[in-house]
This record gives structure tokens, C-alpha cells and sequence, in this order.
């Protein structure tokens, strides 16, 4: 598996499970609707009093789990990686990223207390149980950075 087909594989879901810690080191996990940049860069949007909004301003570090929800289909990307907050140019950016795959998201963008949540990699697994054998592919921050 390359990196193209990696992107394309995130792409074509819409729904992630993402775990943080929390301050009392209690694990914690959510559905978070999100896009993907070309860099491999996920954002969402969240309500800044959420438990996962005050989990990582205390620890950035995230995990998502995508993919494995359609029967039969027993594909699946572990990512993990570092969360902030953009501002100004790099806000925009990836707003619009993730306006092209949640169109409904410039309406909540003026709910009070809503904010964007950027991660950018650390490590992603790609694992397809599909095929005999298993495939599974590690890909480490440099490796996507060099291949996007």
C-alpha cells in the first residue's frame, strides 16, 4: 500500500472513534465527524466544553480508529498523532477541507463555543483483514510527509 491509497482509504469514511486521556488519566472516546488533508492532517469541529477539548489542551496526544463499520468489511486505519487548535490562514485551510465533506458545517460554524480541532500524524497502521494473508502497513509522520 502506498501513501496515495492510505488518503484515499481515509477519504472514503466520514466517522472516527478518537481517544484521548483524561486529566485524572481515565481513558475517554467519542465519534468526531472528520475530513482529511492532503497531508494527512485530520480536523473536526467540537464544542470547546467538551471532555475531549479539555482532554487535549492538557495532553494533545489523540488516537482514532477508522474504518470497520461496514459489515464484511474488515478494513481499518489506526492514527495517531497531535492535536491543536489553527488560527488565522491555517484555519481557513482546513475549514475548507472540511467543508467540502460536511457542507452543513458553515452553519454551526456560529454556534457559540464551537472550535476546529487539527491533528497532525504521528503513526498510521492500515490493516486489511480482506485478503489471506492479512495486509498490514505502518507509516510513521516522516514517511507520509516525504510521499504527500
Amino acid at each position: 500500500m502506498q501513501s496515495g491509497e492510505l488518503l484515499r482509504f481515509l477519504r472514503e469514511h466520514r466517522l472516527a472513534v478518537e481517544a484521548s486521556v483524561s486529566t485524572s488519566v481515565a481513558p475517554q472516546a467519542a465519534v468526531v465527524g472528520f475530513a482529511v488533508s492532503d497531508e494527512f492532517e485530520i480536523i473536526f469541529d467540537t464544542l470547546d466544553s467538551t471532555r475531549k477539548v479539555a482532554n487535549l489542551r492538557q495532553n494533545p496526544r489523540v488516537a482514532f480508529v477508522i474504518g470497520g463499520l461496514l459489515p464484511g468489511d474488515e478494513r481499518t486505519a489506526q492514527y495517531e498523532g497531535v492535536a491543536d487548535e489553527p488560527s488565522g490562514g491555517e484555519l481557513e485551510r482546513l475549514t475548507d477541507i472540511y467543508y467540502r465533506v460536511y457542507p452543513d458545517g458553515r452553519a454551526r460554524r456560529s454556534c457559540p463555543g464551537l472550535i476546529y480541532v487539527r491533528v497532525r500524524p504521528t503513526w498510521i497502521r492500515y490493516s486489511d483483514y480482506n485478503v489471506d494473508p492479512p495486509q498490514i502497513v505502518e507509516f510513521t509522520a516522516d514517511q507520509l510527509l516525504r510521499k504527500a
